[in-house]
């Protein structure tokens, strides 16, 4: 299935959280917080949003930080997908 977002929305596959802690304790998957670390998987063609001209910054394959409660999950092919604005997204995450 191809996603294609709109105006200045993204599509980001949450990245798979650690399941020990640092010391070696295993979390159950209920103890384990939400990730907020993503890989985008679509970007929208920003445009006029609400009066204002914006420029999408974030591409395709960035992996990025973003706000805790932000956007609305959906799930395709047993896969969790987010679509949210960029507005959301606090940073890029450079390897």
């Amino acid at each position: 299935m191809n996603i294609k977002p709109l105006f200045d929305r993204i599509v980001i596959e949450p990245l798979e959280t650690e399941e020990k802690t640092k010391s070696g304790i295993v979390l159950l998957a209920k103890d384990q917080e939400k990730p907020q670390i993503a890989r985008v998987t679509a970007v929208g063609p920003g445009g006029l949003v609400d009066g204002k001209d914006v420029k999408m910054v974030v591409k395709v394959g960035d992996k990025v930080i973003y706000s805790k409660y932000a956007g609305s999950e959906f799930k395709v092919d047993d896969k969790t997908f987010t679509v949210m604005r960029q507005s959301d997204v606090l940073a890029v995450v450079e390897d």
